[in-house]
């Protein structure tokens, strides 16, 4: 395990990688009350200035990627594998698992409770709203809503004439 400086680990957080497993956090970075971080046989790798809020559950089967400067909500869930289930004549819990990993780039913000599956990419600067369950890539500065996610809008810059910059403006697609 590494832990870079000023990371603040709250009370009942647990980090929990045996020999083979590994958790980096980058410095700056908060996990707060009850947060699980488990790679479970793969990797977690948490950005800079981070926030992971109360009761978050990370798994790293195959591979969590946190890039910097994320908001992680209350109670999400982050899961990077899922179980086969093919057979009919095999118990699901013997039939192993499928494990692509999750990749969440810079500047994104998960709403509380949001679940990520995975196989799946939130491009940087992404908004990804309250109770979404996101199955599948979510591209750079959208806003995705809903079971399953899906993009309703995009996060953009506007300037002046004179050429600065006044913060963002929220573009909303109209189809329902």
């Amino acid at each position: 395990m590494q832990l870079g400086r000023a990371v603040h680990i709250g009370p009942q957080a647990e980090l929990l990688a045996r020999r083979s497993e590994q958790i980096t956090v980058g410095d700056g970075t908060f996990i707060l009350k009850g947060a699980l971080l488990h790679p479970y046989g793969g990797w977690i790798s948490v950005g800079r200035h981070v926030g992971i809020n109360p009761y978050c559950v990370l798994y790293g089967h195959g591979g969590l990627e946190i890039g910097d400067n994320v908001l992680i909500a209350t109670s999400c869930v982050l899961i990077p594998a899922n179980h086969k289930f093919d057979s009919l004549e095999i118990p699901i819990n013997a039939q192993g698992l499928t494990t692509r990993g999750i990749r969440i780039e810079d500047n994104v913000w998960l709403g509380a409770r949001v679940t990520v599956l995975d196989g799946v990419t939130i491009g940087t600067g992404a908004v990804i709203g309250a109770g979404a369950v996101v199955t599948r890539n979510i591209p750079p500065f959208s806003i995705a809503v809903g079971v399953p996610a899906r993009v309703i809008g995009q996060r953009s810059g506007f300037s002046t004439s004179e050429g600065r910059s006044h913060g963002l403006k929220l573009s909303v697609n109209s189809a329902g």
